[in-house]
């Protein structure tokens, strides 16, 4: 008798702890394999040491990497609780191609139904974006802005060959700014919408263990 291998594992990265509960707060089932939600502890550079540390694991050697959390909108129109699908990350130390976008936007449309989804290019900081910052950064062709997707993926690819991708959830937006996360309305309505993301992600990690033809 035959035996299937094992499917990689799916290494889901965020960076605060607020993060991290709202992902474990959500849907587990339906899950294509083993799931690994890792906080990294905010900004790139705590991103790049988790996440070269996990990979390390000879476990997790091939395993799929999505980066997700809270972000800033940098798009004239975009509210808290927007989505964000990065085609790409970007940072001064590259940019990292994500794969599977077009899927990723039609399951998040089912998980998380009558939420706008905004597909283009996410960048990185290393440090919280306000004001004209955020225009600058708009000018360069990005939609949105956070600390650590870049430098997970960054990271991802260069601990080996593998599929990331990059889902964040809008809580602040040029029209509507917050001072701390989770104190207003824009800040649970993020937190709910990254608590309902998680089947998407499962459908996104089944479509890559599919064959190839």
């Amino acid at each position: 008798m035959s035996t299937q291998p094992a499917p990689a594992p799916l290494l889901i990265a965020c960076a605060l702890g607020i993060e991290q509960f709202a992902l474990r707060a959500g849907d587990r089932g339906g899950a294509g394999g083993p799931v690994t939600v890792l906080r990294t502890g905010m900004g790139p550079a705590a991103a790049e040491r988790s996440v070269t540390r996990m990979l390390a694991d000879p476990a997790l050697r091939e395993a799929p990497v999505l980066a997700t959390g809270f972000c800033a909108g940098l798009a004239p129109g975009m509210h808290p609780g927007d989505l964000v699908v990065a085609e790409e990350t970007r940072d001064p130390r590259g940019t990292t191609a994500c794969v599977g976008t077009e899927l990723l936007v039609k399951e998040l449309g089912r998980a998380v139904p009558g939420r706008t989804v905004h597909t283009g290019p996410l960048t990185g900081s290393d440090h919280v974006v306000r004001g004209h910052e955020r225009s600058d950064l708009r000018a360069t062709g990005a939609i949105a802005a956070d600390m650590e997707s870049a430098a997970t993926l960054l990271s991802a690819v260069r601990a080996g060959e593998r599929p990331v991708a990059a889902v964040r959830v809008v809580v602040d937006a040029p029209e509507h700014e917050l001072v701390r996360i989770g104190t207003v309305r824009g800040g649970i309505s993020a937190f709910r919408v990254l608590r309902s993301v998680l089947p998407a992600f499962f459908e996104w990690h089944r479509s890559l263990l599919l064959p190839r033809r």
